[in-house]
Formats: C-alpha cells, structure tokens, sequence
C-alpha cells in the first residue's frame, strides 16, 4: 500500500509513508460484518486497503430502526477518523459493504509517531482535517436535501 495514494498520507514522502503504514494492524471483514457503532468508544482510525466499508446513520422510522447510508470509503480512503479526534467516539456505525481489508492504526501508536516525526504528524492531521471536512459537507448536503423537502411541504 506504500505506493497507493491514501486521502491520509498525501503529500508525504514514500519512506514517511511506509513509517506510517508499519503502524497499521491488518483487520479483515467479511461482508456486513460490523467495524463499529455509534456512540462506542474510539481508540483507532483505519484506512481501507480492500472493498467497501458503509458508513450508516441508524434513524429510528415507523418504530423500528434503520440504517440510512451516509457513504462508502473505498480503499485509500479513511475510516473511524474519531479514534483520532477528541471526544473519541463514532460517529455513525461502519460495516462491510462487501469483503473487505483494512489497517487500523491506533492513538496511541500514532500520537507516538507524530511526536517522534513531526513533520509527518502535520501534514497528516491537515489531511485528516480535510476528510472530516469532506464528512461535514456531506451531512449539510443530507441536511439541505431535508429542509429543501421540509419547506416544499409546508408551501404546497
């Protein structure tokens, strides 16, 4: 994967990269098997090597609960992004889409590494800024989708 362009690891360079990646611990899902749910505590981030993993809202609708899907990450792409972020915990619950592969990096072995290489600790935290922001403009475009709906109803 040290060759692989990750949302995570841009502009570092390949040696910087492979330091990072010897972090990960290898976490293989089968398909629909839960990585984890909201509300849980948060104590890594992963990164998708392999497959899909769905990133679902569960809502409660009718009396019953349902999975309303936020996004897919795909390899390359970030996952779990509060084991990094304070107040670690999940924001929503992510499982396989499909059979899946990821590294999964703990804070602890990360913070470690960002002390010990602190050029790489900044250039991952701004990437990791960027994907977060990515996750908040997809909630506001849901969120508009909504109120676009909301407000069509009332005026019609």
């Amino acid at each position: 994967m040290a060759s692989v362009q990750t949302d995570l690891l841009n502009g570092l360079s390949e040696e910087d990269r492979a330091g990072f990646l010897a972090l990960g611990v290898p976490t293989r899902l089968a398909s629909r098997q839960t990585l984890f749910r909201l509300g849980t505590e948060a104590d890594r981030a992963y990164l998708v090597t392999r497959g899909r993993i769905a990133l679902t809202l569960p809502l409660r609708i009718r009396g019953g609960e349902e999975e309303i899907l936020v996004e897919e990450t795909l390899p390359g792409e970030t996952v779990g992004w509060s084991g990094l972020v304070p107040p670690h915990r999940f924001t929503l619950n992510a499982a396989a889409a499909i059979d899946s592969e990821l590294l999964g990096f703990s804070r602890t072995s990360v913070l470690d590494h960002f002390a010990a290489h602190p050029a790489v600790g900044h250039t991952v935290t701004r990437n990791l800024a960027a994907v977060i922001g990515h996750r908040l403009q997809v909630f506001q475009t849901m969120w508009l989708r909504e109120m676009q709906r909301v407000v069509e109803q009332r005026y019609s």
